[in-house]
């Protein structure tokens, strides 16, 4: 179950430079480095909440990108359903402590975030989207990324797809992993130690110290699969102090401490992804 932090955050500005195509089935935002630079591997990720036309996922795509030196590939795994941003502001709302009026119009804010997150929860259940995702990345296995690198970077939602994907379990026709590497930055809806366990592909997390989605003793699981000789494989995990849930995509960038994470967690997955 998500929390009220995953449809919380502030909305960046900018314009994504990237284009939209029809790939592999679903419609994709497309984005590469920029005069013509030789891509050096393929990024495909899986989005938070707010899906593939959220402008912030696209500015963040548009980042690895140039950064990287990446392809990447930004699909609509949501058929239409992600959650909208009139949320934000409700739940903003919902989050407020202070103030009588604050209280009583609470259950306002409490139906109009329900209004919105029911419907994602009933048409994003893993059960759904799963075969849409593992789909996805096998396409691009077999065709465009056959010969070179794939990474996953999954968010909030998109977190349990890239954790199931480095399980390793589906192959491409060609033989070959549907990733080399996986990124994750606050993932929701895990299945903590069991799902950790699973990991066989490298996965490097990023998370919230503070995040209402995965706990301070789930994140302490998490680090001991890594440490420990269950046979998974090499991952690593940054806990990003005094950050909240969204912290890597919806973080406010007019704060000094939150700016600074959003980009050392941009940072992170790069060079995790350079490692292998």
């Amino acid at each position: 179950m998500s929390c009220p932090a995953c449809f919380s955050g502030h909305v960046h500005q900018g314009t994504p430079r990237g284009e939209v195509t029809s790939l592999h089935g679903l419609q994709a935002y497309t984005t590469k480095p920029l005069n013509d630079v030789p891509h050096r591997g393929i990024i495909i990720i899986v989005p938070d909440a707010f899906g593939w036309e959220f402008v912030n996922n696209r500015i963040l795509a548009d980042n690895y990108a140039e950064k990287g030196k990446y392809l990447v590939y930004l699909p609509e795994f949501m058929n239409g359903h992600a959650a909208p941003l009139s949320v934000l502001s409700s739940t903003k709302e919902l989050l407020k402590t202070s103030g009588l009026a604050t209280w009583l119009m609470k259950p306002y804010y409490l139906a109009s975030m329900l209004t919105h997150f029911l419907p994602f929860q009933y048409y994003n259940t893993f059960r759904v989207s799963w075969p849409i995702v593992r789909d996805f990345f096998k396409s691009v296995r077999e065709n465009e990324g056959a010969e070179l690198p794939i990474y996953g970077a999954g968010f909030c939602w998109g977190g349990k797809h890239i954790v199931n994907l480095a399980a390793g379990e589906d192959i491409a026709s060609n033989g070959k992993a549907l990733l080399n590497a996986g990124f994750t930055g606050h993932p929701s809806f895990l299945e903590i130690p069991s799902e950790i366990e699973k990991i066989k592909i490298p996965v490097s997390f990023a998370l919230a110290e503070k995040d209402m989605a995965l706990k301070a003793a789930q994140i302490e699981q998490i680090k001991q699969v890594f440490a420990g000789t269950s046979g998974a494989a090499e991952g690593e995990v940054v806990v990003y102090e005094g950050a909240g849930h969204g912290f890597c995509v919806r973080a406010d960038l007019f704060k000094d401490d939150a700016n600074k994470q959003a980009d050392e967690a941009e940072n992170q997955a790069l060079a995790w992804f350079k490692k292998y």
